[in-house]
């Protein structure tokens, strides 16, 4: 069945309320005036309950079928927030704070959910209950793991939860997914490197920090192609070296930062210790001491099988088989919805929105185009999760 002829009626009205959103940016947790026009529009739907402020900012509707003697309750997560990023676009709903846009298409995700929550309220074909989850701060403030560390899961009494998220260059409509590891984790890293600073001109009497910096990036490339498994998938990117103030001086200090991107724990873990041992290994080498401090950040996004399989049979309802892809790559980009399928079994599915600038790029602007097939598949995911 493909797109649901009510959600293509309604897809002007969501469209203006994600144009709303996007000349609204807000970042993190401070989302206060998106989470009050979701609230408010929820309320309006005739959601059965209206929650706000779980995870700070985050806002829950939830809406009970015709009947619910199934027992059933199924989650469906959106994230909120926006970007600190200039708008490089001159479309007329352009960002009207500076410094901040929507170019993850997060704005997209939101009114799809709320178009979703309209139809669920109008029609409530399905016996059970939906949890519509709306979440702040999923841009690297963790906001999923607040919802999580507020009760989420519990106090809705929430068995499943699903996520989508746009996919520029996936053709428009289409869907990909697949069974384990999606997205990766992602962690952090700080190496501080002391040495004996001097005079540029007589490094015979120095431990050149700058020296055993280059070294040191130039080893942990080795983490990767000779510590990890040649089929396992890992990144390991120093992104940041400050050391020095001086043409004529040779530092004391020198500070590396990087990212780590990993799969599956084992590598994870390898990682974090091969970091560590290097750095220190490196730096005595040149007479040198390295202290690092490595700080985890999202786990990774492990959908779960049978409800990969389920949502995949859903997407395939809207896109036809030929348009869901259900073995696509993991993509070592991170997402917070990992904190959600940690706590419950679900599936997070990547919609297409067609050619265009990528994510987190200044031109980006989601394709209210796709909006039709995000909606009809939240609608028909509960309606096919929870029969009436």
């Amino acid at each position: 069945m493909p797109v649901i002829n009510r959600v293509a009626a309604l897809s002007d009205e969501i469209t203006a309320w994600r144009r709303d959103f996007h000349r609204h940016p807000e970042l993190l947790f401070a989302v206060e005036r998106t989470a009050g026009v979701v609230a408010e529009r929820l309320r309006a739907f005739g959601c059965d309950e209206v929650v706000t402020g779980l995870g700070r900012t985050g806002v829950v509707g939830v809406i009970r079928g015709r009947r619910t003697g199934s027992g059933r309750v199924v989650g469906l997560r959106a994230d909120m927030d926006a970007l600190p990023i200039e708008e490089a676009t001159d479309v007329p709903h352009k960002s009207t704070v500076p410094g901040k846009m929507h170019a993850c298409g997060h704005d997209g995700h939101t009114a799809m959910l709320l178009g979703a929550a309209k139809y669920l309220a109008e029609t409530r074909n399905f016996d059970g209950t939906a949890v519509l989850i709306f979440q702040p701060a999923e841009e690297g403030g963790g906001g999923g793991a607040a919802m999580v560390k507020d009760g989420l899961m519990q106090r809705f009494g929430v068995q499943e939860v699903y996520g989508l998220h746009n996919k520029p260059g996936l053709p428009l409509g289409h869907f990909a997914i697949r069974p384990g590891p999606i997205m990766a984790a992602v962690d952090r890293f700080t190496i501080t490197i002391e040495g004996r600073g001097g005079h540029a001109a007589q490094p015979q009497e120095c431990i050149d920090t700058v020296l055993v910096a280059a070294h040191i990036i130039t080893a942990l490339q080795s983490i990767v192609s000779r510590n990890a498994d040649p089929v396992a998938s890992a990144v390991v990117s120093v992104t940041t070296m400050r050391a020095g103030e001086a043409f004529n001086v040779l530092p004391q200090t020198a500070v590396l930062n990087g990212t780590v991107r990993s799969l599956t724990e084992p590598v994870r873990v390898m990682c974090e210790e091969r970091i560590g041992a290097i750095a220190a290994g490196v730096a005595g080498a040149f007479g040198a001491v390295a202290a690092t401090t490595y700080s985890r950040g999202y786990p990774v996004t492990d959908n779960h099988p049978d409800q990969t399989g389920f949502m995949a049979d859903v997407a395939a309802e809207v896109a036809g088989e030929e348009g869901v892809d259900r073995a696509v790559a993991p993509m070592m980009g991170a997402e917070d919805f990992s904190y959600m399928l940690e706590e419950r079994p679900g599936a997070y599915i990547f919609l297409g929105t067609g050619p265009g600038p990528g994510l987190h790029h200044p031109a980006y602007d989601f394709n209210d185009a796709a909006t039709p097939y995000g909606v009809s598949l939240w609608a028909r995911l509960i309606e096919r999760a929870m029969p009436a």
